[in-house]
């Protein structure tokens, strides 16, 4: 039996049961278009039940002593070595992931449970004074108790379990909902190594369902106090409005529109090998990838040239095999919207240095140049392998360019200065950005989050305990206090 037999159910109180929904959610190798399972779509009624079943189990988990949920993130990392092999191959089944994209994403997941171990003692209060001699002031770090967190389909395992592991070790509970493109990888598997780890029934859920099902109702259900959502800003939006009207707190880590900078001294090979992994790491379907590449005049010829001829030696085909570059996008509509967006911009005045053919759902990489200044194409996130070569003349367009968008998640700036390159990186308008190095990158002990459209708040180490704890004043009068009347 498959992983995609055994998980294909909701998970809820420790079971894994049928949906109740009006239909089925059918998964689809993105490759070959194999049916990997079929899911009957959690209703209205089980987003509660998973919710009531949260609320239940967090007391006792809540009030368990860190250093016992610490040993469950232990176990939890013995199942993922364990079960590495089994697990990456459905990363390729059901995302379409290359051999680098499983091994990437697997290394993340293991870092992001390290680090969960370590925020489990990290929930610290704190004694502050009073003006009063005798009154004593206590600050606590409680968990929030129920969070509800939605993942996205391009690393689904891995943005799963980037929110869920450190609200668990903090003493949450969770019920995470994953995109209904990746059920498994994003949510069942996401299950499973926790049951295997010995995770107390109830503490996580995992409902498998779509909004055209329960429409909010996993936003607006009164149990969970917290939402961490990664996703498009489209629907970052909706979430953080119905969130705020019921009082939630969010964290949204939404797309991006990445510029990496090349500037006149950079190192012009070592840049080219950091923007073709930074723009066509799976498939371009990441949020930190390398939209736009801005590319100092001075060079543009010399990069231009060796960029294109490096593109030209990816590999395009089955993700499964390990020589693979460029797997498939994650549907057909997905290779469709990309295909009429590479058109339209060719049509509006762009140049395609090079135009990748299209076979069902796997597109080739395609590089475009000489863009007319408005070209909707330059201010939106292209989740596909389009890379966008952009010359500029000097420091001030550079930086210019690089904030002419409404998103600001991650970046990087190549240069023989480093420090001209970190005076450039702190005018660029981006919660992340990097010098000499690719725009793909999360550590799980550096704060991780986007500006403007990109996001609210930030997740990863201690940044965790601000997200998924509350702080609670607790005074203590040790004499008597004198009231007026």
């Amino acid at each position: 039996m498959s992983y995609f037999d055994e998980l294909a159910f909701q998970y809820i109180d420790g079971e894994w049961r049928a949906g109740t929904g009006s239909w089925d959610i059918v998964d689809f190798n993105p490759y070959d278009g194999e049916k990997l399972a079929s899911i009957t779509v959690a209703g209205v009624d089980e987003i509660d039940q998973a919710y009531r079943a949260a609320e239940r189990a967090q007391k006792q988990w809540g009030a368990t002593n860190p250093y016992t949920r610490r040993l469950v993130f232990e176990r939890a990392l013995r199942v993922v070595d364990e079960r590495e092999a089994e697990l990456a191959a459905a990363i390729t089944a059901e995302c379409g992931g290359t051999a680098v994209k499983a091994a990437f994403e697997l290394h993340l997941v293991r870092e992001f449970l390290r680090e969960a171990l370590h925020l489990a003692l990290r929930a610290e209060g704190r004694i502050l004074p009073s003006p009063d001699d005798t009154k004593e002031n206590r600050l606590y770090r409680l968990p929030v108790g129920v969070v509800g967190v939605i993942s996205p389909f391009n690393f689904p395992f891995l943005l799963s379990i980037k929110s869920v592991a450190p609200a668990l070790a903090l003493g949450n509970a969770v019920v995470l909902k994953p995109h209904q493109n990746t059920p498994i990888c994003g949510g069942g598997l996401v299950a499973k190594v926790f049951e295997e780890a010995g995770l107390p029934a109830g503490v996580l859920n995992v409902v498998v369902t779509d909004i055209a099902e329960i429409g909010d109702a996993l936003i607006e259900h009164p149990v969970p106090r917290v939402i961490s959502f990664t996703g498009s800003d489209k629907v970052g939006r909706h979430v953080a409005t119905v969130a705020a009207s019921h009082f939630k707190r969010t964290v949204l880590e939404l797309g991006g529109n990445s510029a990496l900078i090349v500037l006149d001294d950079a190192d012009v090979d070592y840049a080219v090998d950091a923007a073709v992994f930074s723009r066509f790491i799976h498939q371009g379907q990441v949020c930190m990838a390398a939209n736009r590449v801005l590319v100092d005049r001075s060079v543009e010829a010399e990069f231009t040239e060796k960029f294109v001829a490096k593109v030209k030696t990816l590999k395009v085909g089955d993700p499964g095999d390990p020589a693979t570059h460029i797997g498939p996008l994650i549907n057909a509509g997905q290779a469709e919207a990309i295909n009429t967006l590479l058109d339209q911009t060719v049509a509006d005045g762009a140049t395609a240095l090079l135009r990748g053919t299209t076979s069902g759902t796997l597109v080739a990489p395609s590089v475009l140049t000489g863009l007319p200044a408005d070209s909707p194409i330059l201010t939106q996130e292209i989740f596909g392998p389009v890379a966008l070569i952009i010359p500029f003349d000097g420091e001030e367009e550079a930086v210019r360019i690089a904030n002419a968008t409404p998103y600001g998640l991650s970046g990087a700036v190549h240069t023989g200065d480093v420090e001209r390159g970190v005076r450039i990186a702190k005018r660029i308008d981006t919660g992340m950005i990097h010098v000499n190095d690719g725009t793909v990158h999360d550590e799980a002990i550096v704060p991780f989050g986007g500006e403007k459209h990109s996001g609210v708040g930030r997740l990863n180490g201690d940044a965790m305990v601000d997200v998924f704890t509350t702080t609670k004043w607790i005074s203590i009068q040790h004499g008597r206090s004198r009231f007026p009347f």
